[in-house]
């Protein structure tokens, strides 16, 4: 077996232990911790053995799964894919960590749907073979409508049939395109199989992923799964799931189907757009902390967006460096606001403020995390935001503008999350006796602000060993290298 396989499978294995085994709430939680940690630690090895200097799917496995339509179990990692799983497997355990210290009730369940949900992702971001991808894509949306409508708020029923109706649509007109797309092709397999030109399958697997991303106008699930699901939930949701959507619409609809991404391009960058600047001005009307990073979310998916489908080869690497760049921001910006809301039981910026004081921890955290978010230059939000605008240039000085313009929007509303929760005047629910962050809580936040900072020292780390210029998923005649 693979290092990849071994990625999918642990996780899904533990998963099976921790329901099948009567194991203690405390023995519960600590397998499911030390099996996310021993994820992290294969991918760390993987990534030390993986050779940027050569393209080509690397840590492959293939066997055969439907022979009567030319299917295979077929996984392996490119150098972009190899980033999204450190992303997954290092936001995934910091997230079942959080549940652990906060004890969530019904232990054994929730702790297995964590673990089930972290092997389908990384499934997602390894399968080259479109059913074994729709399985998995499929796969990891199980654990995600349990959690949020078992674990959720008050309002967790309407915000998991809203996801469960966008993503049933979506996941639909997925399955009747990458069917139309293996019976034309002849076979599934995304490294092997032809190029299409068909504009229709293309635009069925480009609803999928947009709905994921998501997108304006296929958005309307966000808020309010956004705002019920517990906070490790809303982290994955944001910093991993829509990742799934923008790598869908790379690995997918660019790589396979040079044709209608060029025929399509300026409606994808015009959506991509206008969710940027959408999202922005919602995120700087939000009265929350957790409507703030929701929000930009949906923003920074837009800008991703646009640096994928400049079609540029700095728009590419900007785009994969976002994407990480992102995720952890956000995984760890919902987090500090679940932190918050367990000391204050609210996240409203008119009942919180001036917790800076006595809480330098808190503080800090939520301060460097804020100002890498801003993009300031240095940061590695400013390293991939600026190869997206530089790409976009490329393609029209149009799309930089309006990248640019929606970047100013970002600093806006960012500056203000972090004024309204640390020092405007006290909120009637901030009370003195409001701990600091704890030792527990520190030991799950702090390797994240140390990634981010690893990444800000060397963006090009991601950034230039992404796309090697021989690698064989890029296709010719859509910009790619």
């Amino acid at each position: 077996m693979s290092v990849t396989s071994v990625l999918i499978w642990l996780p899904i294995a533990g998963a099976l232990a921790v329901w099948i085994l009567p194991l203690s709430r405390y023995a519960t939680g600590s397998l499911a911790v030390l099996v996310s940690l021993a994820e992290v630690g294969i991918w760390i090895e993987q990534a030390i053995r993986f050779k940027f200097g050569r393209g080509g799917l690397q840590f492959e496995e293939r066997a055969r799964w439907i022979p009567d339509l030319h299917s295979s179990y077929h996984v392996g990692v490119y150098g972009f894919s190899l980033w999204l799983v450190g992303l997954t497997v290092v936001a995934m355990a910091a997230c079942t960590a959080y549940g652990f210290w906060v004890g969530r009730d019904r232990p054994r369940a929730y702790f297995g749907l964590m673990l089930f949900l972290t092997g389908a992702t990384v499934g997602v971001f390894v399968a080259q073979d479109l059913l074994l991808f729709y399985a998995f894509f499929e796969a990891m949306l199980i654990p995600l409508y349990v959690l949020v409508g078992v674990w959720g708020g008050p309002g967790r029923l309407g915000a998991t049939i809203k996801l469960l109706i966008y993503t049933m649509a979506g996941s639909l007109l997925m399955l009747a395109a990458l069917i139309a797309y293996g019976l034309h092709g002849g076979t599934f397999d995304l490294v092997d199989g032809t190029f299409s030109a068909s504009r229709w399958i293309f635009l069925g697997f480009m609803f999928a992923f947009a709905i994921k991303a998501p997108l304006f106008p296929f958005h309307g699930w966000l808020p309010d799964a956004y705002r019920e699901a517990p906070p490790e939930v809303t982290a994955i949701l944001s910093g991993v799931i829509a990742k799934a959507g923008t790598y869908g619409m790379l690995r997918i609809a660019i790589a396979k189907f040079p044709d209608p991404t060029g025929y399509y391009r300026t409606v994808i960058l015009v959506l991509a757009a206008a969710a940027l600047v959408y999202g922005s001005l919602l995120a700087f009307r939000a009265p929350d902390l957790r409507g703030v990073v929701a929000y930009s979310s949906m923003a920074q998916s837009g800008l991703i967006a646009i640096g994928l489908f400049s079609g540029t080869n700095l728009g590419f690497d900007g785009a994969v460096l976002q994407m990480v760049a992102h995720g952890l921001v956000s995984t760890t910006l919902f987090l500090l606001a679940g932190t918050i809301e367990r000391r204050t039981t609210t996240g409203e910026f008119a009942l919180l403020g001036g917790m800076a004081r006595g809480r330098p921890a808190l503080a800090t955290l939520l301060m460097t995390v804020g100002i890498i978010s801003l993009a300031v230059p240095g940061s590695a939000s400013f390293a991939g935001e600026f190869l997206i605008l530089a790409g976009a240039f490329q393609r029209a000085w149009w799309w930089a503008a309006i990248g640019a313009g929606a970047i100013v929007l970002a600093a806006m509303y960012m500056l203000r999350a972090i004024s309204a929760v640390l020092h405007e005047a006290r909120g009637s629910l901030v009370q003195d006796e409001a701990l600091d962050l704890r030792v527990g809580e520190l030991a799950l936040l702090v390797p994240l602000v140390a990634a981010l900072l690893f990444i800000s020292a060397w963006p090009g780390g991601i950034a230039r060993h992404s796309f090697p210029a021989d690698s064989p998923v890029l296709s010719i005649g859509t910009g790619f290298k």
